[in-house]
């Protein structure tokens, strides 16, 4: 496991994830501060990264917050490798990248020594059996995630990106020590929005999730910290 992300020992805090899902920095940055204090970890993804969200990444970690990058990237051998190397100086925790084994094998090369925790997206938890199928894919969801969570496995990677349905599988694969993150996370009663494999927190952690994903339930909420505080609750249930 990479140090830069500890499975053993993490409180259940350090394990949950705020997805700044939200279209400024402006709106981004009233979030952090509404949740200060009870989350210490954010995903950034695509569109806050397009709207100044890359330098907030920057300032987020030198102020010792961690951040997820989740960039997806999948390109030619050398661009992952290059872009790699220059998401190491960011300092920041975890960044995604497609389960090609190429890429794969690329990435890990180039974030050789450092802290950067590499994490494989298996199967994105907004698609189905149908949607596999539209795709050109052979596989249902299911075998290819973990078809894909043994590649990386072998590649090298810090951790796999999965529905928390597949992670009791996932971790029988992949053993205790690499991160299992699991997104698509739902509250008990609270709506799914377009995912399609959601699953509640309790259940999530209980599936062997080393850390749960949460956007729109915390930060669409009325009360962000009161969310957030309700569904560490959840997670520490479990």
């Amino acid at each position: 496991m990479h140090p830069g992300v500890s499975l053993h020992g993490d409180t259940m805090r350090d394990r949950l994830i705020v997805g700044l899902d939200v279209p400024t920095l402006k709106e981004a940055e009233k979030a952090v501060r509404e949740l200060e204090g009870t989350v210490s970890f954010y995903k950034i993804g695509y569109q806050l990264a397009f709207a100044g969200g890359l330098d907030f990444a920057r300032e987020l970690v030198s102020g010792s917050t961690k951040v997820f990058l989740d960039m997806k990237l999948l390109d030619i051998d050398n661009t992952v490798a290059k872009g790699v190397e220059n998401i190491v100086k960011m300092g920041v925790s975890m960044l995604t990248l497609h389960a090609y084994p190429k890429t794969m094998k690329a990435a890990v090369e180039a974030a050789k020594g450092s802290d950067l925790c590499l994490l494989a997206v298996t199967v994105l938890t907004s698609m189905d059996e149908q949607d596999m199928i539209d795709a050109g894919y052979e596989y249902d969801p299911h075998t290819l995630v973990l078809r894909r969570a043994e590649q990386a496995l072998h590649a090298g990677m810090g951790g796999i990106v999965c529905s928390a349905e597949e992670a009791e599988a996932v971790r029988r694969i992949v053993g205790p020590d690499m991160a299992v993150v699991t997104p698509g996370i739902r509250p008990a009663g609270s709506d799914h929005g377009d995912q399609k494999r959601v699953v509640t927190p309790a259940q999530a952690i209980r599936n062997g999730s080393s850390h749960l994903v949460v956007g729109r339930p915390i930060v669409k909420a009325a009360d962000r910290r009161a969310a957030a505080e309700a569904i560490l609750a959840e997670m520490c249930s479990a």
